[in-house]
């Protein structure tokens, strides 16, 4: 599913207008980035989290020219499904 394809849905279950339902979408998710890039996470109950995992330091083969590379110690974000989202997935 698309981000129009949310717009479209939410606009229609709730009956507001597109461009508002867009700009709420839109600022959802700069909110959202924002927090994962001040290392904040943001919990939503029965949703979900939005994480930031750490990567440890490893080492990595490029089989192709056989040398080994290291990667460094990285964040990157992530997301953690509530129990509830999950069994609802699972079902």
């Amino acid at each position: 599913m698309t981000k129009a394809e949310i717009v479209n849905e939410i606009a229609k279950n709730t009956g507001m207008e597109k461009g508002a339902v867009l700009a709420v979408v839109e600022g959802f998710m700069e909110v959202v980035k924002g927090s994962l890039a001040n290392g904040e996470p943001v919990y939503l109950r029965g949703f979900g989290s939005f994480i930031i995992k750490h990567r440890a330091q490893k080492a990595a083969r490029n089989i192709t020219r056989n040398t080994t590379l290291t990667i460094p110690e990285h964040d990157i974000p992530a997301f953690k499904p509530a129990k509830v989202f999950f069994e609802d997935v699972k079902k």
